[in-house]
């Protein structure tokens, strides 16, 4: 069970850290933060952030085989950059709609699957 919560985790993270890394642009676009200071929109970001490492923590003590959990460092690690490859992905479609795949997105996250297949070995 743990690694389904580890993984559920891994996603609500990366989630949120999108949202905190990409969402002030989309802000930006619609006119809602254009007016506010760079330092205003870092301290925003944060507040998004702070969310991220409430189940960033929580999923990797979880997750890692020290703890008890079914993973150890690099399989963890592995999974989280494909997981948060696959939320930008869908994030980046829908808030950027001018944001579209092409063939290299595709073979790119091939490979990337391949990479996930290989740490599990």
């Amino acid at each position: 069970m743990n690694a389904v919560y580890t993984i559920l985790l891994l996603i609500s993270s990366n989630i949120f850290m999108t949202l905190a890394w990409y969402g002030h642009l989309k802000l930006q676009q619609t006119g809602v933060s254009s007016h506010c200071p760079l330092i205003g929109v870092i301290l925003f970001s944060w507040m998004i952030a702070f969310a991220e490492y409430c189940c960033q923590v929580p999923a990797n003590r979880l997750g890692f085989e020290g703890n008890g959990g079914p993973f150890n460092l690099m399989q963890l690690k592995v999974i989280q950059e494909v997981i948060s490859l696959i939320v930008f992905t869908v994030i980046a479609t829908v808030m950027f709609q001018g944001q579209a795949l092409h063939w290299n997105h595709l073979a790119a996250f091939f490979c990337l699957v391949l990479a996930v297949y290989f740490v599990f070995l």
